[in-house]
């Protein structure tokens, strides 16, 4: 399973811890979470929603549609509860270095009941982002924005440097 389903695994569990959704439904929340440069595609949310369903983690009511056709709603079971609460709890190295895919699970991570794991999850990405990268290297030296001949390339090391200090602070901050 490529890690990108897992994610999309996981906004799904996610979602639908707030209640049952219909399809249409849960596809609206996924894209406004992944925003409209990753577009949730039939061929990749069905067969996600099928995986978990099959895992026992989702089940699926059928209900008479307005007009002809049937519509599906989707819910959590406990095993999915107990499963989004794992993911959660021990989200892997990807899930913290990648913003994208740490947003997926910041979006969710108030579901877990215990502020420490919430707290230990946030650490890791702390402890990530204070650590010096670079999308830049002169040998194994990470470049700043200031070393960089290049106008663009020096505005993502500036555009990132930003960002990543917002973010620990904000970090920081939650954690206390």
């Amino acid at each position: 399973m490529c890690e990108t389903s897992t994610m999309l695994e996981l906004a799904i569990l996610g979602f639908l811890a707030d209640g049952p959704l219909h399809g249409y439904q849960l596809r609206r929340r996924l894209a406004h979470l992944s925003g409209h440069t990753r577009p949730v595609s039939d061929g990749s949310l069905y067969p996600a929603i099928n995986r978990l369903v099959k895992a026992g983690l989702l089940a699926r009511r059928t209900e008479p549609g307005t007009s002809a056709a049937r519509r599906h709603t989707l819910s959590l079971t406990a095993s999915g509860r107990t499963e989004l609460l794992h993911r959660l709890r021990h989200p892997g190295d990807l899930d913290i270095s990648d913003s994208t895919r740490f947003f997926t699970v910041l979006a969710f991570l108030s579901l877990l009941p215990d502020t420490s794991d919430q707290h230990a999850v946030l650490r890791r990405r702390l402890d990530f982002l204070e650590q010096p990268t670079s999308f830049f290297h002169d040998g194994d030296r990470p470049l700043s924005a200031e070393e960089t001949e290049d106008p663009y390339r020096r505005g993502m090391l500036t555009i990132a440097r930003a960002t990543s200090r917002a973010e620990r602070a904000w970090l920081r901050e939650t954690l206390g």
